[in-house]
């Protein structure tokens, strides 16, 4: 079957519920890329996935076999996702709330903050059998710039630039014209364009010098270790801690905060190096507490550019945690940094 098209010859659906589960579930690890390209939520992007299944199951068999099961569940997975985007279309980091804030006492946790923010997708172990997204398509970067277009232009962008499908054949699932959806894509790109968000340059890979400078940021990081840092982070360095709408440009503001605000209340802590969003570095955050453990506190999804880190996404939603298979606790006897998990 061609990956990168949505339409294939037509094919019955399997009736039995054992034959129609295996070769659905073929297609998940896909549909939930697809979603969470589409909503900017792990969590969201799961049950979406769960209801595209169930809508399938239900609809089996009035299913007529005009197209493959691979573009069928593509549209109710679709249809899914823009109905959920009726209510709330769009997903925020902090920078995209206003300017970054010049005082490093500042109260965080305001009262009546209640944004929906951006989540970051945990990469799995590898599994070279999995059915993978085109490599770079969930850059978190690029699923915050997704979060600006409207519901519909995002359909057609991600299906059209990201899974390479044709305008016919996106016409197709969103029940329009070709002439709409080439429309619409223009507007989307123009709007991406805007953002200057691309996927070239959003991080440097992740090759040995990358994963020595994620080791070593670690490492000054569980020591408290400013100077440490200094020497590890871009001048113009940014922080974004959601649910926290305040946010830090510069390497100064940023470690006085670190070293104000966040080292102080430290007793211990341990990291784990994982990735996010197809090949991103993160880590795991743990902080030690009274019963001796060290417990999830956050995780620091890390943007490097020039070798050097040029921004820091905490997210304090710890739920992240054992949805990804990362541990509830860690031993008091954990090693300190480095660790990659995978």
């Amino acid at each position: 079957m061609n990956t990168l098209s949505g339409q294939t010859a037509p094919e019955a659906v399997p009736q039995d519920s054992d034959t129609f589960l295996r070769r659905a579930a073929e297609y998940r690890p896909e549909l939930l890329a697809h979603c969470y390209r589409m909503l900017g939520s792990v969590h969201d992007a799961e049950d979406l996935v769960q209801e595209t299944y169930l809508r399938a199951w239900r609809g089996r068999y009035g299913f007529e076999g005009r197209s493959s099961l691979r573009f069928w569940l593509y549209r109710i997975a679709t249809s899914a996702c823009l109905t959920a985007l009726q209510h709330s279309s769009r997903r925020f980091v902090p920078a995209g709330l206003g300017t970054a804030g010049d005082d490093p006492h500042a109260p965080l946790d305001p009262a009546g903050v209640e944004l929906p923010w951006v989540q970051p997708m945990l990469d799995l172990p590898p599994d070279p059998a999995a059915v993978v997204a085109e490599r770079g398509s969930v850059r978190l970067a690029l699923i915050v710039a997704l979060q600006q277009l409207p519901p519909r232009q995002r359909a057609v962008l991600i299906l059209r630039d990201v899974l390479a499908w044709r305008a016919a054949e996106v016409a197709a699932l969103l029940d329009t014209s070709a002439a709409a959806v080439n429309s619409a894509l223009q507007r989307a790109r123009a709007q991406l364009q805007q953002t200057a968000a691309t996927e070239d340059g959003v991080t440097d890979s992740l090759d040995e010098r990358g994963r020595a400078l994620v080791d070593r940021f670690a490492k000054a990081f569980e020591d408290a270790d400013v100077d440490a840092l200094a020497r590890l982070l871009r001048e113009d360095v940014r922080l974004e801690m959601p649910p926290d709408p305040l946010w830090f440009a510069g390497r100064t503001l940023v470690l006085r905060f670190l070293a104000d605000r966040v080292f102080p209340i430290v007793a211990e802590q341990r990291l784990l190096a994982v990735t996010v969003n197809d090949g991103q570095p993160a880590l795991a955050t743990y902080w030690r507490e009274a019963d001796g453990r060290f417990h999830p506190h956050v995780l620091q999804v890390l943007t490097l550019r020039g070798h050097r880190v040029a921004g820091i996404l905490a997210f304090r939603d710890t739920t992240f945690f054992p949805a990804a298979g990362l541990p509830a606790s860690l031993d008091p006897g954990t090693p300190p940094a480095p660790s990659w998990l995978w």
